[in-house]
């Protein structure tokens, strides 16, 4: 009996299955939480926001956002050369139509205990993420990262 030819089959198989669970990494961008495709993992709490990495790479980023808090909250990324602590206000909270600062993207009311996503392309440069609920941002809910 000659088992060539289902060594062959075999071998076929295994490198079809590896070369497709490769390309579904490469898609999710792999997890490594650095952007270029990645997910970073993003914590609101009370009142404070953590993000995994505070250097991501330019192109495709999701931002999985869990809300460990007791309320609601919202998760805005904006783009600036300003520091964390000084964006412009406008009655207490960050004026996102300033020209200080460029709103990429946001999720708005994040009830407790959920963890929505959001999936934006960023350039190289200064962000800060923030919660801008009445209040929170004066309370330190904000984070810088840069991306590259």
């Amino acid at each position: 009996m000659n088992t060539r030819p289902h060594a062959v089959l075999l071998l076929v198989a295994v490198l079809a299955l590896l070369s497709t669970s490769c390309s579904k990494n490469e898609e999710a961008g792999g997890g490594d939480g650095t952007g270029g495709g990645g997910g970073v993992g993003v914590t609101l709490a009370d009142y404070s926001v953590t993000l995994d990495s505070s250097s991501l790479s330019a192109g495709d980023v999701t931002f999985n956002v869990t809300n460990d808090a007791g309320q609601v909250h919202e998760f805005v990324v904006v783009k600036t050369d300003l520091a964390e602590d000084a964006l412009p206000l406008a009655e207490g909270d960050v004026d996102e139509a300033s020209a200080e600062i460029s709103p990429v993207d946001e999720i708005e009311d994040i009830e407790p205990g959920t963890s929505p996503s959001l999936a934006v392309t960023l350039e190289a440069g200064s962000y800060v993420a923030l919660c801008n609920l009445p209040g929170h941002y004066g309370q330190g809910m904000h984070a810088a990262f840069t991306v590259a």
